[in-house]
């Protein structure tokens, strides 16, 4: 009984050791073809993923008062600063206009020093949520 035991594992391991070698993988090729408008999309998502930290953000604020003059003073912004965006937010009873999303102390105080030569009453701000 052991010698055919031992005849029925030396018979099994003999043919997996065949089937090991005669075995193949599949062969594919994948192709993934991608929108050009995800392309677009994740770039809209990061600028958007950027602005939202507010809680460690400094803001440079140009104007606070009523909400007609704030609009103006945004739209007057936007037209001389391009390359910053701007924004209104209400704290009762004023309105204030907000600048910038700057993640560090240095960029703000950079920033300032160009929007204080139009706006000299400009203040840098940490808002909280």
């Amino acid at each position: 009984m052991k010698n055919i035991s031992k005849h029925n594992l030396l018979y099994f391991f003999i043919l997996s050791t065949f089937f090991c070698f005669t075995t193949k993988a599949q062969e594919s090729e994948v192709n993934v073809s991608v929108d050009p408008k995800i392309d677009l999309l994740l770039k809209e998502k990061r600028k958007l993923n950027n602005s939202l930290f507010l809680n460690e953000a400094y803001k440079i604020q140009i104007y606070h008062g009523n909400s007609e003059e704030s609009k103006k003073k945004l739209q007057e912004f936007k037209k001389e600063f391009k390359d910053l965006d701007g924004t209104i937010v209400f704290n009762s009873p004023n309105y204030k206009v907000w600048i910038g999303n700057f993640k560090t102390r240095i960029e703000v105080e950079q920033a300032i020093v160009e929007i204080r030569k139009k706006y000299p009453t400009a203040l840098i701000i940490k808002p909280s949520n």
